[in-house]
């Protein structure tokens, strides 16, 4: 059950945000953007959308705070904050009636109290159900008048401990919403079960026929096992991201300008710290190899299980294994900088996000309270102006408060987004939020990338013999300061070369290339058109000094695995796939071919591919952009969706609505696929909520349903979404059963896209 229920034995003390605490959130916060603070909280009461609603809405009002998202399954909100003076974050949460602190992951040690509370519950409340079920069963039969008082009497007696023990969680959270002067989906559950239990005790006290025990403890049980399912799916997702957690190293062996060696913890490393990783050892952060030769496990990263080599110069991401020899790594990033640590961020967010269906599915949940009771109301009224009968007018109403609990229509989006967050993560995808899912499943054109992302992004200089041994120099020297898969191919083309000239600054520019000063002498690397004051037509990357042309070098570079299929796959689903690239045509137009791609543009600047993807929003085609590097980062934050390779610079991966890990780009229609389906069966998970309450409502309110059927019915309509939700969940790898696009074609598996 998706219902509210933050402990209120748990609520914090007001004076506990003194200034130590604010100390402490400054320390827990982390850079979020230009004077910008981040930091965490833990929730453990926000079960709903909601909590979403009032917590972030709250938060979000403090002076100083930017934003603030909840995520359910972790629970635990992101608030972004204005450097400057702390806002009362405890405080507010605590006024509210939820429990708050600061989220330590050292102390995240798996364990899950709450399930554990759950299912004593489970057990106790079905026990006790078990043998009231069967006491009514004999009344029921036609039981004497005191044989049916006895056994009234024995199931109050059963239930009152069961009620006390496995109904608090209902009970406590309804008391303290109330005491905080807001309105949960558990005030009137209580309520519920608290008026079946009062109207079956006075019905025994008075030797009445009928008494519902059956009902409120029955209620009680399968609203439990309803909750107790839902928590286990969001903890399927929580576990994941717990995961990925433990595979950060503790903390590391640093080695100090003197020789000597201490073990500090991982976040207390900086950039450029050296560090020494023994076999055997997790890297701790993403660093470059500076001595050494190994074997490194790369299968979090890339999802291939070969080692592969690690000497000099190999950058290393953090959670990767070491394998066989011990490396003297320079770090590159801080801990909370790292590969790794972006990942686990990802994955956390993947079930925050404010998607279409969600926001409806939140917005009818936020009406639940109000409309249950004045429902109730005028049901009891109408059935005491029909009938006179109060004890009829109020079993009535008791049933209609019970069969309108909405879980069924709470639980329809948040739950199919966690499972599908959860498949595409153990098929090598980080998805963002739900919304991402949303938005895929409704594109209709796919637009690549080509170096990086159709092609691997290794490419290799070709006729390097030919090239001037200065220039090649001259070249590589200033390679050396960029990433860019072109670039590195110079680099190493020209390693241990001495170019015999020092640069006194190099900058990189998007798009074009770099540009390096030497003593008044301006040199520059990439485009022909950029580099060359007078551009007779030079093909690829150019070397020039002054604009006056010093050497050409050209490339090649591999197609990515899964290309050709996904790019066919895409095409059988009716989407359109279109390259952009920054390259020359006719390197454009050779990639092209091979993939079987008709429509592609080449030479473009990174405004450019923005401005392609801003004509055909206009036209309004919803567009994929799949890229890699720092200049797509433009183009992935303007388009519809966005996907970006675990091996894209790190502003692209920010910039990318999924981020996949595995080398093959099979992961674009993968995520796809599931989004797809995630999108249907949320559909059918809003559509089977609103039939149920459109046809149990009418039922309960012409007298036709017992408080025991209401309580059933309700809620199997939330364990019939569970379920549904739970078709998404096959285990398996999807990659290694993922059959080509001809064959499946051949065998008609293959369908336009909804």
């Amino acid at each position: 059950m998706t219902c509210c229920g933050p402990a209120a034995e748990a609520a914090l003390d007001l004076d506990r945000l003194s200034e130590p605490s604010k100390d402490e959130i400054r320390l827990a916060s982390r850079p979020a953007g230009p004077g910008l603070l981040q930091v965490y909280l833990n929730v453990p009461g926000a079960h709903c959308g909601a909590c979403i609603r009032k917590i972030e809405t709250a938060l979000a009002k403090l002076p100083g705070v930017e934003d603030a998202r909840l995520n359910l399954s972790t629970r635990r909100v992101a608030v972004r904050w204005r450097e400057g003076e702390i806002p009362p974050l405890i405080a507010t949460l605590d006024r509210l009636g939820y429990e708050a602190h600061l989220f330590d992951a050292a102390q995240d040690d798996g364990r899950d109290p709450v399930l554990s509370e759950l299912i004593r519950a489970v057990a106790v409340s079905g026990f006790a159900a078990g043998n009231i079920m069967l006491l009514s069963v004999s009344v029921w039969s036609g039981a004497d008048a005191a044989t049916r008082d006895l056994f009234h009497w024995i199931s109050a007696l059963i239930a009152i401990p069961a009620l006390a023990f496995a109904g608090r969680i209902y009970f406590r959270s309804a008391w303290n919403a109330l005491r905080h002067g807001r309105m949960n989906m558990d005030v009137p559950i209580a309520l519920g079960i608290s008026l079946a239990y009062g109207m079956s005790l006075y019905e025994t006290m008075t030797h009445g026929e009928h008494a519902y025990f059956d009902a409120s403890v029955s209620l009680l049980f399968f609203l439990l096992i309803g909750r107790t399912l839902d928590h286990v799916m969001r903890e399927r997702a929580r576990v994941a991201v717990s995961g990925l957690r433990r595979l950060a190293a503790r903390g590391a062996t640093v080695i100090r300008p003197d020789g000597t060696r201490d073990y500090v913890p991982a976040d207390e490393i900086g950039t450029g710290t050296m560090l020494l990783v023994a076999a055997g050892e997790r890297v701790p952060v993403d660093a470059r190899v500076v001595n050494g030769l190994s074997e490194i496990d790369c299968s979090l990263v890339s999802g291939e299980s070969e080692p592969q080599r690690a000497q000099a110069g190999t950058l290393l991401r953090a959670g990767t294994m070491n394998l066989t020899g011990a490396l003297t790594v320079e770090a590159v990033a801080r801990a909370e900088d790292s590969f790794l640590a972006e990942m686990v961020r990802l994955m956390e967010a993947a079930e925050g996000g404010r998607a279409r269906y969600r926001r409806i599915a939140d917005r009818a949940s936020a009406l639940y309270s109000p409309v249950v009771h004045l429902t109730a109301l005028l049901t009891f009224i109408g059935w005491m102006i029909a009938s006179g009968d109060w004890h009829r007018a109020i079993t009535i109403a008791i049933a209609v408060l019970i069969i309108t609990c909405p879980c069924a229509l709470g639980l329809a989006v948040p739950i199919v987004q966690v499972v599908a967050a959860r498949r595409l993560f153990e098929n090598g995808i980080m998805v963002k939020d739900g919304s991402a899912m949303e938005r895929l499943a409704e594109i209709d054109t796919a637009a690549f990338d080509k170096t990086g992302t159709l092609t691997m992004g290794t490419p290799r200089l070709t006729e390097v013999e030919r090239i001037e041994p200065k220039a090649l120099a001259i070249a590589a020297s200033l390679a050396a300061n960029s990433r860019h898969p072109v670039a590195r191919a110079v680099a190493e083309a020209g390693k241990g070369m001495d170019a015999a000239i020092r640069f006194d600054a190099v900058r990189e520019v998007p798009g074009c290339g770099l540009e390096g000063e030497s003593g008044g002498t301006v040199w520059r690397l990439g485009r022909s058109e950029w580099a060359l004051a007078d551009d007779t037509g030079h093909a690829g990357t150019v070397l020039s000094c002054d604009g006056r042309f010093q050497g050409a070098f050209a490339s090649e570079d591999r197609i990515r695995p899964g290309a050709a299929e996904a790019v066919a796959d895409l095409d059988e689903h009716g989407i359109h796939v279109a390259m952009l690239t920054g390259d020359t045509r006719g390197s454009a137009e050779a990639v092209a071919g091979r993939l079987g791609i008709a429509d592609f543009e080449a030479g473009m600047l990174p405004g450019e591919k923005s401005a392609w993807l801003g004509a055909f929003a206009a036209d309004g085609r919803k567009t994929l952009m799949v890229g890699d590097g720092l200049n797509d980062a433009p183009a992935l934050a303007a388009a519809y969706v966005s996907m970006a390779p675990a091996t894209a610079a790190d502003v692209g991966r920010n910039a990318a609505d999924f981020v996949f890990l595995r080398e093959s780009l099979v992961a674009v229609p993968l995520a796809l696929d599931v989004s797809g389906k995630a999108g249907r069966l949320i559909r059918q998970n809003l559509a089977f909520a609103v039939a149920y309450n459109a046809v149990a409502v009418p039922i309960a309110i012409l007298g036709h349903v017992t408080p025991l059927i209401a309580a059933i019915a309700m809620s199997g309509s939330s364990i019939v979404v569970i379920a549904n939700a739970m078709r998404l969940s096959e285990r398996g790898d999807l990659f290694a059963r993922r059959k080509p696009a001809r064959e499946r074609r051949n065998a008609g598996a293959l369908r336009p896209a909804e």
